[in-house]
């Protein structure tokens, strides 16, 4: 269960790679935007906002978002982003931070391309941080003897789960479109008491605390907290470094 509230907890920051994304996006009067995975629906505002005139369509698989969504004025649908489909005046997709979640989803972006019409826009962000200690630890720990047995079927991203830019440009190319493709890695300055712990909280540590009673992922979260402090020391200004690597793709139908 995605919680909107935990979420949106350091909203500026998350919200830098949607905004870098979308700024490479050249349509200049799209008739219909489509934001795939909207979230509680805070960036999906600014989309109307660029482009006021054009259809927007937005959608998440997660109940809790879509409600956050439509109190913020959107027409917001439940939809797994895997049964989406473009309706013909589509010129604009959006996908920020959910095709991770989807296996093989290279089938599903030649699938939209294929469906969408020509001079259309794709463009789509995912992290690429799952080497990094945040998740390394997470995993490591859900695998320990303490915690296999109860978190055996929870699902925790590898590094794998998402290609390079390079994989991908050369996917959409081959599909027969102009691709821009790149990765960035922010270096956000992170503040208060287990920093790292609260931002994972939000994103990659959602499939464990789904699976986990109340005690135990306090437990969870007890024996995560000095780890991270290890990996991620805070600064003596009460700062704490915490490299955000994302991969950035745009393509042009």
């Amino acid at each position: 269960m995605w919680d909107p509230d935990k979420y949106l907890d350091y909203a500026d920051l998350r919200a830098r790679p949607f905004h870098d994304l979308v700024s490479r996006i050249g349509a200049a009067a799209p008739r219909r935007v489509v934001d795939l995975g909207c979230g509680p629906g805070n960036l999906t505002v600014s989309l109307r906002e660029r482009w006021p005139s054009a259809a927007l369509e937005c959608s998440d698989s997660s109940p809790e978002m879509v409600t956050a969504a439509r109190a913020r004025g959107l027409d917001a649908s439940l939809l797994d982003v895997r049964d989406w489909s473009p309706a013909p005046d589509t010129d604009v997709v959006v996908s920020n931070a959910v095709l991770q979640w989807v296996p093989d989803h290279g089938s599903l972006l030649r699938r939209w391309v294929s469906s969408l019409p020509s001079g259309a826009w794709l463009a789509v962000q995912v992290p690429g941080n799952f080497a990094a200690p945040s998740h390394a630890l997470t995993r490591q720990l859900a695998a320990s003897p303490a915690w296999s047995s109860r978190l055996a079927e929870v699902v925790l991203r590898e590094d794998d789960a998402v290609s390079s830019p390079m994989e991908y440009a050369n996917l959409l190319a081959d599909a027969g479109c102009g691709v821009d493709a790149w990765e960035t890695t922010y270096v956000q300055p992170l503040r208060g008491p287990s920093p790292v712990l609260e931002w994972i909280t939000g994103t990659a540590l959602r499939p464990v605390r789904a699976a986990l009673a109340d005690d135990e992922w306090e437990q969870f979260r007890a024996e995560l907290t000095p780890l991270l402090a290890t990996a991620y020391p805070t600064r003596a200004d009460g700062t704490t470094w915490f490299e955000f690597r994302r991969v950035f793709f745009v393509a042009q139908v």
